[in-house]
């Protein structure tokens, strides 16, 4: 079977987990942090899971044991994880994923292609949000990544998904309102809506 076909027939039941770096401003001066994020393919909603400047094995292994809660965690609907082979991802992750119902998908060495809704995530937050700020300390980078999926989620249309919204408001659109327009961190995010009939 292809990936492309893997993806398409069990595109509602996989996720994919990934980390990114971010350079943070600290009174120690720039230290790099770890964001790890899990992204569901069909609905390209995104949970940023964890943020340290520590990132080991344990750490995602506890982050595993979260996300596969049966009762609020991310992939307690999902069969299939993807993840690269980062080193943190280790084989203990790997099976307390399988202990929870989820098969864990390693994808060859060098092939971030194959993990593209995850790699789209990862572009689109750095372009968008992180590229243009520097994070001064964790609760920085912890307000400017909320603020991101926020934004991510109920303000930025999703070519993949028709170019509607992940989280899509109640009630009727108006074609004909006052146009108004949402900022986030200072003007660094823009949304542009019109106002309720």
């Amino acid at each position: 079977m292809s990936w492309k076909t893997f993806i398409e027939s069990h595109f509602g039941c996989i996720a994919a987990i990934d980390t990114f770096t971010v350079e943070v401003l600290t009174f120690a001066g720039f230290v790099r942090y770890h964001v790890l994020f899990v992204i569901g393919i069909a609905t390209r909603q995104v949970e940023i899971t964890g943020i340290t400047n520590n990132a080991c094995g344990a750490w995602t292994e506890q982050i595993a044991r979260n996300l596969t809660d049966e009762f609020d965690g991310f992939l307690r609907d999902v069969r299939y994880l993807i993840m690269d082979r980062d080193p943190i991802f280790t084989d203990h992750l790997r099976q307390i994923l399988r202990w929870r119902g989820v098969e864990a998908v390693r994808l060859p060495a060098r092939s971030p292609n194959l993990n593209s809704f995850a790699e789209r995530f990862v572009l689109s937050i750095k372009s968008e949000c992180l590229s243009k700020i520097i994070p001064l300390g964790e609760g920085h980078l912890r307000c400017a990544i909320r603020e991101f999926v926020e934004h991510y989620h109920s303000e930025r249309p999703h070519q993949g998904i028709d170019n509607v919204l992940i989280d899509q408001p109640s009630g009727a659109a108006n074609d004909d309102g006052e146009i108004f327009c949402t900022e986030r961190l200072g003007g660094v995010l823009k949304h542009f809506r019109r106002s309720a009939a």
